[in-house]
């Protein structure tokens, strides 16, 4: 239906990937391995820190969440990048799109705060040991992660509604593997600067913030790494740090290129690429990265052997 050049949008079309044709079956069995390495990879995860009360510490609550956020949040997008891969017919409804954007904001937006939330674990356990136990407590720890879903689900609503308000031209094709915020705000015929300001508003507490607090925790932390004089001792808060620095540069380093630091020299085919790696690369690395550098997570996981070996 077209009132005042104006169309009553009920389905977009997903461009997805620009892969040729003689390629689209490799490329098809890649990411469906690669989604079944993320879910496996970070149910594994879940289950072991639930199993195992050597590992009912702080950090390992906010991993288990981590985990959950980067199955979710690899389940909201490629699923249906599989199906469209198969499939002639790469639309998804008005409604699903809008539900895909929700969820994605939400597990985008949990993601920035848990990796906040584990910065400030470990600038706790390591600047003010003998404080640790006081600080993180139990409730305290709940109260965060709570509060945080609470925040993002609210963050996500927020958004949905605004978008939902805007009416759409004839074109209806997304540039995209998914619905982007990005891309459905410049489909619009209507004026977006209400979105726009409040993208602006609410991205610093979401991205901005988040990052900076990350940062001034590491400064912190490595402050008082260079005051330790034993070698072995830096290289095991090093160790213990890494790998949530390797995740908070996969995942910042992406988000803020793609959408703080935005180039115009940046193509669709780019954009897609840096989208990729957020949403799909990451979640699947975070079991591997946490595991197999965590000498916690392996011991958890020879006990909860051991026990299922001798429960047989």
């Amino acid at each position: 239906m077209v009132m005042n050049n104006q169309t009553v949008i009920s389905q977009f079309l997903l461009l997805g990937l620009h892969i040729p044709p003689y390629h689209q079956h490799e490329f098809y069995i890649l990411f469906l391995a690669m989604y079944i390495t993320t879910v496996l990879g970070n149910l594994i995860i879940i289950t072991l820190i639930i199993l195992d009360s050597h590992l009912h510490t702080p950090m390992y609550l906010f991993l288990s969440n981590l985990s959950f956020t980067d199955l979710c949040f690899s389940s909201v997008t490629v699923p249906k990048l599989l199906q469209n891969m198969q499939s002639q017919d790469t639309s998804i409804t008005y409604v699903g799109c809008l539900t895909q954007m929700y969820f994605l904001m939400v597990f985008g937006a949990m993601e920035s705060f848990l990796l906040v939330v584990m910065a400030y674990d470990r600038y706790v356990a390591i600047c003010f040991p003998l404080h640790y136990t006081s600080t993180m407590s139990p409730k305290f720890c709940v109260c965060v992660v709570l509060l945080s879903w609470v925040f993002t689900i609210m963050y996500s609503i927020v958004h949905t509604l605004l978008l939902a308000r805007l009416s759409f031209c004839e074109d209806n094709i997304i540039p995209h593997f998914f619905c982007d915020i990005s891309a459905l705000l410049k489909l619009a015929c209507s004026d977006i600067f209400i979105n726009e300001l409040m993208i602006f508003i609410l991205g610093g507490p979401v991205i901005a913030i988040p990052f900076l607090l990350i940062v001034v925790s590491y400064v912190r932390i490595v402050s008082s790494i260079l005051k330790v004089s034993s070698t072995r001792g830096i290289q095991k808060i090093f160790s213990t740090c890494g790998s949530h620095l390797s995740v908070v540069s996969l995942f910042y380093g992406t988000i803020i290129g793609l959408y703080l630091c935005p180039s115009a020299n940046n193509s669709t085919v780019k954009k897609i690429a840096m989208a990729m790696m957020y949403t799909v690369v990451t979640p699947m690395l975070n079991p591997f990265i946490y595991s197999l550098r965590n000498r916690d997570m392996k011991e958890a996981l020879i006990r909860v052997l051991c026990k299922k070996k001798i429960s047989l």
